[in-house]
């Protein structure tokens, strides 16, 4: 277990209190106990200090004022709570061979201290390089190309031709690589269109679990580097999901649309086929994204909650409101109509 000094130090943050606290993990501050860190992340929680356990606070020097417990100081506490996550880590390690009830094909070719576990099947000329991790049951399609420290997550699919880079990290489910939604509408029904481009990831990204990310139909679908996508996102045939930009559950992106660099994106939005999203855009949860944007900032759309009566009253006049627009018009026509014959007097 990280003492306080430890953990000081490898942030590289000045610190106060006993050097050999041990801390044994990271708590919130209402259920810390003597043996762990936690932290401030916002000024508003610092009352919070008063009444907490913990053993040791992560938090701004100038928060400190009225607290006198061991203390780390960070000016970004949250980013430097992220950092020493890394010190408490408790997941299980990779085990560096090939489990005896894994399929992998001889064609494959795979580098140092790679893993595949239990019920993994790699295909023909699949590349995996060093250290990667395969999880239990994955299944990678031929020719895909995996970069070095990248880790699948138990159950993850890998179509054909898939390309993921270095560090990247796909939680449990995912399938990447799918047919996108390709037809053409015939006399007998539709015509599948053979979906023949490929996905690609770039290098730090994280996929959240139980995603379907579809491969390109003639250019390829590509994520760029450093980005983070969560649970339950679709991302259809030819996307482009710009460097460093987030996206938040449930968002949907219809084929052909591109999100620009350090994008975010809200839960549950989404987005009409073969638009462009300006860098630096923001857009929030439920936004309905009809069109392009070609300036950064805010966006929202929708309403917010209300109660259900008003809700009620407030749809049945939007029903009506096209008709409201035409009379409205049609009074102001009629107003100007009448200045003028006013003025003509």
């Amino acid at each position: 277990m990280p003492t306080l000094v430890d953990v000081a130090t490898s942030l590289n943050l000045p610190f106060r209190g006993d050097a050999g606290l041990v801390l044994e993990r990271i708590a919130p501050l209402d259920s810390a106990s003597a043996s762990d860190l936690s932290f401030v992340a916002q000024k508003k929680f610092v009352s919070a200090l008063k009444g907490s356990h913990a053993g040791a606070v992560l938090l701004p020097e100038a928060w400190a004022d009225n607290y006198s417990g061991p203390a780390i100081f960070s000016d970004d506490p949250y980013a430097d709570f992220a950092r020493a996550t890394h010190l408490f880590d408790n997941r299980p390690g990779a085990s560096k061979r090939v489990h005896n009830t894994a399929v992998v094909a001889g064609s494959a070719r795979l580098g140092d201290g790679v893993t595949i576990d239990a019920g993994a099947v790699v295909e023909d000329n699949v590349v995996l390089a060093d250290n990667v991790w395969v999880g239990a049951g994955v299944w990678i399609g031929h020719d895909a190309e995996i970069g070095e420290g990248s880790e699948l997550r138990p159950g993850v699919r890998l179509y054909h031709d898939t390309v993921l880079g270095s560090d990247v990290l796909v939680h449990a489910n995912t399938v990447i690589g799918s047919d996108g939604f390709g037809f053409a509408p015939v006399a007998k029904g539709w015509e599948k269109i053979l979906q023949l481009g490929r996905v690609v990831v770039g290098d730090r990204v994280e996929i959240g679990a139980n995603c379907a990310i579809d491969r390109g139909a003639l250019d390829d679908t590509v994520i760029e580097d450093d980005v983070i996508i969560d649970n339950l996102v679709h991302i259809a045939h030819g996307v482009r999901i710009g460097r460093q930009s987030a996206v938040a559950g449930q968002v949907g992106f219809a084929g052909g649309a591109h999100l620009g660099e350090r994008c975010t994106v809200g839960g549950q939005a989404g987005f009409a086929g073969h638009l462009t999203i300006a860098n630096d855009v923001h857009i929030g949860g439920q936004g309905r994204v009809a069109r392009g944007v070609d300036e950064p900032g805010h966006y929202a759309s929708g309403t917010s909650l209300m109660p259900a009566r008003d809700w009620a009253k407030n749809a049945t006049r939007y029903e009506k409101l096209y008709e409201l627009v035409k009379r409205i018009e049609r009074l102001e026509k009629l107003l100007a109509s009448d200045t003028e014959e006013a003025k003509d007097k």
